[in-house]
């Protein structure tokens, strides 16, 4: 179990919640912050930083972490949406009162001092409305993902067999894919995506995926259908695949992931 440094007692405690969940995720995936900057392109120096309450790590960072960890990214990008607010309000430099002012000037109350709950109600409605924006940015982002998924096999299609019917993106119904398993110098291809690094997880669509199920499928953990969407049973079978080959088990295709499932005789 890792030993974290004390963070530092000024951090606001909402930022104190986003490092303090960054670094449960950092445990989770049991990953050295240099194979972390190896997943996720930021190094082991800004790591360190993000991970110690130094510096506030940029959103992108954010749901690199979330994806690694098993995480759900909306969910922690709201986190830091927040975070990053209170981090900007502790850099703003303010002046104090002045120093001639008499000592026995009577205090008078402020609009703020009689209305203390203004300022939690609009963090709470400006929270709201964050995780709202989120949801149907996700919503919307699967949807294109998927339209553009099916308006690709469509032409791939219509380009290698000219008979076959261009039914999947006209009619807008679900795509099921073939696979052509073959093995070629030790390694098994379904015949859609020869990938061996891509990272995949929930929201993902395309052929990638969809090789990935072959796959899944051929290692004896079947996600269903091989229909090129990134799903909870895609997920639950990835994560049965990671667990029966000693793997770290997040629900994520990466690079160890790809290499055991194109394996000839995978564990």
């Amino acid at each position: 179990m890792s030993r974290w440094k004390e963070l530092p007692a000024e951090l606001h405690p909402q930022v104190r919640q986003l490092i303090v969940r960054l670094r449960k995720l950092k445990d989770r995936s049991e990953l050295s912050t240099r194979q972390l900057a190896a997943k996720t392109g930021y190094s082991a120096r800004s790591w360190q930083r993000y991970l110690n309450g130094r510096s506030l790590p940029p959103p992108e960072a954010v749901e690199a972490m979330a994806r690694i960890g098993g995480d759900d990214p909306p969910r922690l990008l709201v986190l830091h949406e927040i975070a990053a607010e209170r981090w900007a309000e502790g850099r703003v430099v303010t002046t104090g009162a002045p120093e001639s002012a008499p000592a026995t000037s009577a205090h008078t109350p402020t609009p703020t001092d009689q209305r203390p709950y203004g300022r939690h109600l609009r963090v709470a409605v400006t929270a709201g409305a964050v995780v709202t924006a989120l949801s149907v940015s996700a919503a919307l982002l699967l949807a294109v993902r998927l339209t553009e998924a099916r308006a690709q096999l469509a032409h791939d299609r219509s380009d290698a067999v000219a008979a076959a019917p261009a039914t999947v993106s006209e009619s807008l119904v679900p795509v099921i894919y073939t696979c052509r398993l073959e093995q070629r110098d030790g390694r098994w291809y379904a015949g859609l995506s020869r990938t061996t690094d891509i990272l995949l997880s929930n929201t993902h669509v395309g052929l990638e995926v969809a090789e990935a199920q072959c796959l899944l499928r051929r290692a004896g953990t079947a996600p269903g259908e091989i229909d090129g969407v990134f799903g909870p049973k895609t997920r639950r079978a990835v994560e049965r695949m990671q667990k029966q080959n000693g793997l770290v088990v997040n629900g994520v295709i990466d690079p160890p992931t790809w290499q055991a499932l194109r394996e000839a005789d995978p564990k």
